[in-house]
């Protein structure tokens, strides 16, 4: 048996006659560590390490030949890439089969910490598309707000709820991705130190758990919708056997997605109904242990009533955002205690129907304060892709750009082609955030709160 790994979840799944036990453990005990990264599609720039292969199963998903230092690359603060585990990126091929993409749906990331899928999901579902990305947890939904800021699209609405008030919008998503707390056994050999925690007692708790999420949330999805569930396990108990709970309790129809067999991907079957998984070995993948499946709605489900909602008459001009954001006509917007947020004008009712049932962390984009006749524009405005092309903007160099990262003054001399006022700041033609334009110096407007601290 391994000196690494627990003895019972080794023998179980070497019950399996079809498991090579030699080359999982030999995986495990090799040290390799993996680095993988998905490409925002909306900020394509040249990045300053080379890309070794493509993810794949995810379009915009690469491996890296070796981990450089993400938190010194401006370009991973102004949200070029997400770094992320390459086995999780199969959620986008498992929405390219399902034709996700092609149409304008309703999107929900039920455990959404720290925004890997939830970014995912943004990149690859329709533009159009609407997502909600929830975490339950308050510390770990700081973390989801700020990810998906970095990302830059006003599509999405971040929002910090127990699954169960979800019930309250019945048959409104088209889609709900759940990524289950579970007992993490995948990770062991990206955390080793996670093997400690792991006991057959924590995967079952974790089952109960994961049985709890699913049936609160299983009433938000809309007839005929989907449900993709998955864990970073290897234990049956949180995978294979959930599907049969799901087929018996809620008669989910599980669906097969087909995929390249040279990926090394191993399609199982749970052991009542014969339901399809997707489990990722390291001794087969490039990549940790995980776990998928997709499912479709077959009940006709309540629908959410739209007739109730309200919409009141926004107190900014739009004239007085225009100089902001590209296009403003296209957008609606929010005000709540003088912040003014954009999101798709289409979208509209949705983003009210959450505003009444949910908590919001974040809706759409938070551009700024607006202070009666002018707006003073937010973080999260630098790194939309909707802002205005045309501000006044200064290109920076690497020494400089962590510079304006730590937080530090910069030399007054880089912006003498700028007039007084706001001004961003970009690297590689990508926007890192504001300064002040004084007349004798340069104030740095980047949070306090995601500052890089050391060099």
């Amino acid at each position: 048996m391994s000196n690494i790994l627990p003895n019972s979840l080794v023998r179980r799944l070497g019950s399996n006659p079809l498991f090579d036990q030699e080359a999982f453990l030999a995986a495990h005990e090799s040290g390799e560590k993996l680095t993988s990264i998905r490409i925002n599609p909306k900020k394509e720039t040249k990045l300053d390490f080379d890309l070794d292969s493509q993810v794949p199963w995810c379009k915009n998903g690469y491996y890296l030949e070796s981990r450089p230092k993400f938190i010194l690359d401006p370009l991973f603060h102004a949200g070029c890439y997400y770094v992320q585990e390459a086995s999780s990126m199969f959620i986008d091929h498992i929405i390219d089969f399902l034709k996700l993409s092609s149409e304008e749906i309703k999107a929900l990331d039920v455990c959404a910490a720290p925004g890997g899928k939830s970014t995912l999901l943004n990149a690859c579902l329709n533009q159009d598309s609407l997502l909600v990305s929830n975490e339950i947890i308050k510390s770990r939904s700081i973390v989801l707000q700020e990810n998906m800021m970095r990302w830059g699209c006003a599509n999405v609405v971040v929002t910090n709820n127990d699954p169960s008030v979800f019930r309250r919008l019945p048959g409104f998503f088209d889609l709900v991705l759940v990524d289950a707390p579970c007992s993490g056994s995948g990770m062991f050999r990206k955390d080793e130190d996670s093997i400690d925690e792991w006991s057959e007692a924590n995967v079952k708790l974790c089952s109960e758990r994961q049985q709890r999420i699913l049936s609160e949330i299983l009433p938000s999805i809309n007839s005929n919708g989907y449900l993709l569930y998955s864990t970073c396990s290897y234990s049956i108990e949180e995978n294979e056997e959930i599907l049969d709970w799901l087929i018996e309790e809620y008669n989910l129809e599980s669906i097969q997605v087909p995929f390249n067999s040279a990926w090394g991907i191993e399609e199982t079957a749970s052991p009542k109904n014969r339901a399809f998984g997707y489990r990722f070995y390291p001794h087969k993948v490039k990549g940790e242990g995980f776990f998928i499946a997709a499912l479709k709605l077959k009940n006709i489900q309540p629908s959410f009533s739209f007739k109730k909602m309200k919409f009141e008459k926004s107190p900014v001009p739009k004239d007085g955002l225009n100089p902001w954001v590209e296009n403003m006509e296209e957008f609606s917007t929010l005000v709540h205690n003088e912040n003014v947020h954009i999101f798709p004008k289409h979208l509209e009712a949705s983003i009210k129907a959450l505003q009444q049932v949910l908590y919001l962390k974040n809706a759409g984009t938070l551009i700024g304060k607006w202070l009666g006749k002018e707006l003073v524009p937010s973080h999260d405005l630098a790194l939309s892709i909707h802002r205005n092309k045309t501000l006044p903007a200064v290109e920076l160099n690497i020494d400089e750009a962590q510079n304006f990262l730590r937080k530090k003054q910069l030399n007054i001399e880089i912006f003498s082609s700028v007039k007084k006022g706001w001004c961003l700041v970009n690297y590689k033609g990508e926007s890192l955030g504001w300064v002040k334009v004084l007349g004798n110096r340069i104030n740095n407007y980047y949070p306090k709160e995601v500052r890089i601290a050391n060099l």
